[in-house]
Formats: C-alpha cells, sequence, structure tokens
C-alpha cells in the first residue's frame, strides 16, 4: 500500500458518492463462522461501501484461528475499498510499535483507531507511517464517555475552559507531519460534533 489513506478513502468516496462504513463484527463461534459471515457482507455491501471497519475484539477472542480470519477478511475486501481497523490501542514505545506492525504489516488494514491518553507520543509509531491512517478517539458514543471527556480542561488563566474531548481533537492536529490523523466523534452527540468541527476543525478534513 502506497497511496495515502485518506487519499484513498476520498477517491473511494467520490466514486460511489457516499459515506457508508460497514462495520464487521461477527458474533460468531467460530473464527470460520466469523470469517464466513464478514465475507458475505463484504460481498453484500461493497458495491456500495465507502470503508469497511472490522472490530478486532470479535476475532481476537476466537484465538490464532480468528487472527487468521481477521487477516483473511482484510484480505478479500476489493482493491480500492480502505479497511480500518477497530482496535483501540493505546500504549508507548515498541509496545505501539509492534501494534503499529500487526495492523499494518501483518494484517493489511490501510487505518487503526487508537486512544489518545497516554499523550501524542504515544501515537507516533503510528502516525509515522504516511500512507496510513489513525483514527483518534475523542468523543465517543458510550453512555458513560462524559465521564472523562466532558471533563473542563483549563490550560490558562485567560483562557475559557474547552471540554478535555475539544482539547484532544485540538492537540490531534499537531501530533503529525503527514496529515493523517482522523477523529472519532460519535453521531450520537450531535451538540458535540458540531463543537469539534465548527469550533476546533472548521470542519476540514477530520472525521
Amino acid at each position: 500500500m502506497t497511496e495515502p489513506f485518506f487519499d484513498l478513502l476520498t477517491a473511494r468516496i467520490r466514486q460511489i458518492d457516499s459515506l457508508l462504513c460497514i462495520g464487521l463484527d461477527p458474533r460468531a463461534d467460530s473464527a470460520a463462522a466469523a470469517r464466513d459471515d464478514c465475507l458475505r457482507i463484504i460481498e453484500a455491501t461493497a458495491p456500495f461501501a465507502a470503508v469497511f471497519k472490522p472490530n478486532a475484539a470479535f476475532f481476537e477472542a476466537l484465538g490464532p484461528e480468528g487472527w487468521a480470519a481477521l487477516r483473511e477478511v482484510i484480505a478479500r475486501v476489493p482493491p480500492g475499498i480502505p479497511v480500518i481497523l477497530d482496535a483501540k490501542r493505546g500504549d508507548i514505545a515498541d509496545t505501539a510499535l509492534a501494534y503499529a506492525r500487526s495492523a499494518f504489516d501483518e494484517l493489511g488494514a490501510h487505518a487503526i483507531t487508537a486512544s489518545p491518553y497516554l499523550g501524542g507520543g504515544s501515537l507516533t509509531p503510528f502516525l509515522n507511517r504516511p500512507e496510513c491512517g489513525v483514527f483518534v478517539l475523542c468523543k465517543t458514543s458510550n453512555p458513560g464517555a462524559g465521564e472523562l471527556q466532558s471533563l473542563a480542561v483549563v490550560r490558562a488563566i485567560h483562557e475559557l475552559p474547552l471540554q478535555l474531548y475539544e482539547y484532544v481533537a485540538q492537540r490531534a492536529q499537531t501530533w503529525s507531519r503527514h496529515d493523517n490523523v482522523g477523529l472519532v466523534v460519535g453521531a450520537t452527540d450531535p451538540a458535540a460534533l458540531e463543537r469539534v468541527l465548527d469550533r476546533i476543525l472548521g470542519g476540514q478534513g477530520w472525521i
């Protein structure tokens, strides 16, 4: 893979005039069943899909065979359709580097979801791949998200407070030299989505 993720995604969106993201979350009792379920979904939805998003947890829970199934599922996505690995990784140093190698080199994903709560430096091994995308968890859709993500953050006395998710969105813009950062902002909170797009990012190039 040499084409930058966001270029690939933009081209696909324009090609099919759709923003549809297809989640692959197989609730199966075996790796073979998980693989087959996902392949049926891919076959049925590929003409309409802007991107596929397999959730690593449902494959990891099935052991080594599940990991092999995940790799096969990603490989069977038609060329030209990007794949975001929903893994929500977040760690430091060599561990983060190993996660990046696993997602991009071994599994063949084009992008990954990642947690920012160890600081921007923890995402460097992912962001140093200019051809790959990193979607930083910003304002998630789970009911308890506000417990931390909506905390008020004041960096200086003269500043108005930001909610933590807003600060994450702001800081994430500075973490990469390769313009390969996106944001995870749940559509279940339209007010938060508007704050991120309009007040922090200006609605340009972020998800």
